[in-house]
Order: structure tokens, then sequence, then C-alpha cells
């Protein structure tokens, strides 16, 4: 059986990242980057796939666990019959040759307590079993180009497939286990020191956290969801992928399952606001060139989504011999909508280079010549059918949210002249602005349903019409939003929580999916615009409620089940509560995009220098 979804901590050290369950079993482990083959499978699969477990050998009344500080430093408590001990477990920076290590040390904080280890490592997504030697209470594993060392404090025994160890921590004792991968082809590195790595994880960890916003009721919210945004960031390029994660469903059972460890650009407007209200100019501007650099070439024929490096092909395969979590099949790995045609992510690229400017950034050379490819594609290729930014499966169609963002991509052309001296046809492109506007006022509104719809032709309402005024296509007290607001409240809304949309197979899928939560921060978001604090505020609350213990948030949420679903954690979702924590007060970024980015916005920008 799956652990929930909830039970799982991050540890990461912004090239790669583990997830590690209550139980204390790592399950999840990809190195050195987050797209490469898993060593440890074991969140899709059965009990015979890969997992790095530490923990009492008998029974634990108790677990308690939380983050040290404004780290990445997992802390997990187990009080025990016998005892209590503390495992602490961190991932420090990568070594040269890409050397990649998980630390694990064990505190005895009273009496003795008996622990066990099972170490399975399984490569390639859990389809390759290593050739393992053991020599007393050291561990070689390799298989193609990896390898892997364990240095443990105790004997070693292999039974079958997996790796023993049985031994005690008592009261002021300590046990360090350290994991390291790399190349099979290159000497083995030498052993970690456990203390020493500890000391400068946390300390990377609390300097880079330092400025980060203290103050104010949401401020620990904020700085975990950051923290959160970090680790999922890779550093030497700068993309931050959607999740860590594959194939952790949307409806548990169902099809919805989808390999999110790439870069979407759709998330790149939110995304820089997110991190400039937490203090993190010099990460914000990082996204911002790998922005550019990913979509150059061609910029009429942009991608959706991009690999860490930038990398355009994302073939999209199953791996039939993972039974999935949850029994969830098909396990992903790819993604296959990179192929996809989505007009709105035109607007996104265009708004996310526009706001860089506003936020004072030096243009890279090439965005404004970017922005004007972007431009001439738009120019003629509007208005066409897509799959939307659901990524749906199935027949494209005339999508209302594609077309505002198209909107949105011709008025942040027209600001670049205006406000920043770019030169281009601002006559032709506000007469563009003009000509979309008009068109989705008139086919995208329902006056029936008193709703703006998901599609030219359709009565279906979708999530993403509350984004209408949060991107300034209309003022959030227009009438035609506010009805859309309502009508979405009526018929989405669920617990309190908001649904993108009511499957009907017209996605090309047929199983359900849980309450998506970003949709429910922007539900917050038009309150907040519409100032209705209290209201924003007690949506904003119940989202950030969900939230697991050490403060992380998946993708979306299944009311009935109240469970966490969906790739895990989510950057879109702590995106979603750092922005609209801040919209809950005056200057936010739903204020600010609102007026189509006219003027700077520094939020919480701090200087160059971070």
């Amino acid at each position: 059986m799956s652990a929930p979804i909830e039970d799982y901590a991050v540890i990461g050290n912004t090239h790669t990242a583990a997830l590690v369950a209550r139980d204390g079993s790592i399950d999840w482990l990809c190195v050195p980057t987050f797209s490469s083959p898993a060593c440890l499978a074991g969140l899709l699969g059965t009990e015979d796939h890969g997992r790095f477990l530490l923990s009492p050998a008998g029974g634990v009344r108790r677990v308690v666990r939380r983050y040290r500080e404004d780290t990445l430093v997992l802390e997990t408590r187990f009080e025990t019959d016998d005892g209590a001990v503390d495992l602490v477990d961190f991932m420090p920076s990568p070594r040269s040759g890409g050397v990649t290590d998980v630390i694990r040390v064990l505190y005895g904080r009273a009496g003795v307590v008996p622990m066990r280890l099972a170490l399975r490592l399984r490569l390639e997504y859990g389809s390759v079993l290593p050739w393992v030697q053991i020599d007393e209470s050291r561990l070689h594993a390799f298989a193609g180009p990896d390898a892997y060392f364990l240095y443990a404090p105790c004997p070693l025994v292999r039974t079958g497939g997996e790796v023993h160890a049985a031994f005690t921590v008592a009261a002021g004792q300590q046990a360090a286990f350290v994991l390291t991968r790399s190349a099979s082809y290159r000497p083995e590195p030498k052993r970690r020191d456990p203390e020493q790595a500890l000391a400068q994880t946390e300390a990377f960890w609390t300097e880079w956290a330092r400025h980060m916003p203290k103050e104010g009721p949401y401020a620990p919210l904020v700085r975990r969801s950051a923290l959160t945004l970090k680790a999922l960031t890779f550093n030497p390029t700068g993309g931050i992928v959607a999740a860590a994660t594959t194939s952790l469903p949307e409806d548990l059972g169902g099809p919805r399952n989808w390999d999110y460890r790439y870069c979407w650009l759709r998330d790149a407007t939110f995304t820089l606001y997110a991190l400039g209200l937490a203090g993190f100019r010099k990460e914000a501007r990082a996204w911002r060139d790998w922005l550019c650099r990913a979509v150059a070439g061609q910029p009429g024929r942009i991608q959706i989504m991009y690999g860490l490096g930038g990398e355009r092909s994302l073939e999209e395969r199953e791996a039939p011999w993972l039974p999935g979590y949850a029994h969830s099949r098909p396990v992903r790995l790819g993604n296959a909508a990179y192929k996809q045609c989505q007009i709105d992510v035109y607007g996104e690229v265009m708004d996310a280079l526009h706001l860089s400017r506003s936020q004072g950034f030096h243009d890279d050379q090439n965005s404004w010549g970017i922005q004007c490819g972007l431009m001439d594609f738009l120019e003629g290729g509007w208005d066409q059918p897509d799959a939307g930014l659901w990524e749906e499966r199935g027949p494209n169609r005339p999508h209302v949210f594609s077309q505002v963002m198209a909107w949105v991509a011709a008025d942040r052309a027209v600001k670049a002249v205006e406000n920043f001296g770019q030169e281009g046809p601002v006559d032709r492109w506000r007469a563009l602005r003009q000509r979309i506007h008009d068109q989705v006022c008139q086919n995208g509104y329902d006056e029936k349903k008193q709703s703006f719809v998901q599609s030219y032709g359709s009565d279906k309402l979708d999530a993403s019409a509350l984004l209408l005024a949060l991107v300034g296509f209309l003022p959030a007290h227009d009438e035609r939003v506010v009805n859309t607001v309502r009508a979405i409240e009526r018929e989405l809304v669920s617990d309190g929580f908001v649904r993108r949309y009511t499957p009907d197979g017209q996605d090309g899928l047929d199983a359900g999916e849980g309450a998506f939560l970003a949709c429910t921060f922007w539900l917050a978001d038009n309150y907040a615009l519409h100032g209705d604090k209290a209201k924003a505020c007690a949506v904003f609350e119940r989202v950030a409620g969900v939230a697991n213990d050490v403060g992380l948030l998946a993708e979306e949420y299944d009311t009935k089940q109240r469970r966490l679903v969906g790739n895990f954690p989510q950057a879109f979702s702590h995106v979603g509560l750092i922005n609209t924590a801040h919209n809950l007060s005056l200057g936010g970024p739903a204020a600010h995009r609102a007026r189509a980015g006219s003027g700077p916005f520094r939020g919480g920008w701090v200087n160059d220098e971070l």
C-alpha cells in the first residue's frame, strides 16, 4: 500500500531531490539531475522496488518531524518504548564530476533504540538490479554508467536483492550513513565527512534564506514555499521544474499520471513575481535568462515546456514494469504534451519578459528580438484552435484563455514601445489587441450561463477564467468578471476548493481528478482584487491548511478522501501561495499584473548582489 503523498518531505541540493517518508524510507531519488534515471523508485513500485529505509526495529509510538529553521535539512524524531532517536536527512552540494551524496545521521536522545537499515538500489526506474559488493560496512553497487557507495557505521548483510543492517543507538550516540553516487568509470570518491557536510549544508540554506520576509501573518508559509521553489531549481541553468516527481496521480488509481520534471513556460510570470516577493532577484534573473535561452532559435515555434537545460526533445514512454503509485497506471517518463500547440504560452513569455523590464532588469541582448518573433507568429496564428493550458489530449479547440493570453502578448508588446522605448509596429499591435479583445468578449462570454466559458461554442466552465482580471484583460469589478466568479463558485467549487473544469471525456481522458490548488489561490486573488479581504483570507487559509506537516503542497487535493494528489512538491502551488499571500496586502502581484505592469514593481526585491 502506497504511503499518502503528504507523508513525504523533500530534501535536495539545487541539482537533484529525494522524497523521505515519515517512516524513515527514502522512496524516490533521481541523480544527478531531476530527469536522470532514478536509483530508487519505490514511490511508483511494489515492495520489490527501490528504497533506503532507516527506522526503529520495533514499534513506534510517535513520529514528529520538522525542517531545521529555514533550511532543507529534515529532522525526524522517532519515539519508541525503548527511547527516542532523531534522524537527520540532507543532501549537501554536489561535488566535482557530478558526485552526489545523501547523508542520514541518527542521534540517540533517550534510552537505547534498536534500529534497522534496508537498502534496495534499483536503477533505470526500477528495471535494473545493480551488481552489489559488500566489504564489512561498505557497499559498492554498479551497473552501466552508475556506481553507488554506502558507508555505514555497522556491518552490512546482503539477502537476495536487499542489503540489511541491525544496530542500536543509545542516548548521546550518533550513527552516520552516507550514500554516494558517482560515475562507474571513475575512481571511488572520498567518503564525505557527515558533520562537516551538515554544517556546510545548514550554512548554505541559512545564508540563502536570510533575506526572506519574516514579518506578517503568512511569513512562515511564504518562507517555506520559497525554500521549496529553490529546491526545485536546477542551479547550473536557473530552470525550475514543475515538480520533483513523475506519475503521482491526479486521481488515485486513474490514468492522469504525468511527468512533471520539466520547466513549463506557463509558470514564468507567476514564478518571477513569487521569486521577487520572496526577495530573490538573482534567482528571478536566472529564470528569465533560462527562459530566453530556451525559446531562442525560432520564437514562433516555441514549445510549452523544456528540459532543465533547455532540452527540446521530451519524448514520452511508459514503464509497464512499474505498477504505479496506488496502482495508478500508466507510469510515464517524458511528456508528450511538449509537442502540443498552446497559444497561451506566447502571452506568458511576453508577459514574463515585460515584467522583468518593469522589475528593473537589464534586457537580455536577445529578449526584444525574441518578443518580436513571438508577435510575428501571433499576428497570423493567434486564433487557431489549440490544446489549451490544461494540455488536453483530445481534439484542439478555440480556448478562451488561449485567446486572452494572445491579447496579453499584444498588450505587453504595445507597453514595451509606450513605456520602455522599444521599437516595433505599435499601431498594428494596438489594432490586433483590440481585435482579440472584441472577439473574446463576443464569443467567449455565454449570456445564458452569465460566464466566460472554456472554449468558443461551449457552455463548459473553466477555472482559467479566474485569470481574466489577474492578467488585466478586464477589471475585477466588470460585471462579466463578477458573474464568472459566481458561476465558478456554483459549478466548480467543492468544499471550498476549485476544480479546473468538469471532466467529460473531451480532454481525452475519462477519469476525474482532485481540486486544483493553484486555481483555488486564483479565486482568493479575485476576492482580494474585489476588495473582499476576509473572504480572500478564508480561501487562502483553507488551501494553506492542506499542506502537510512540513509545509509542502502537491498539485491537487482530493476533497472526498482528504488527501493530496498529483506530483509533489508542486512548484505552481507554492508559487500561488507566495503570490496570494502578498495579494492579501496592498500592492501584490494581482493588482500589478491587472494594471498590465505599467509601472515598476518592487515588491520584496532586494539588491542585485544577493
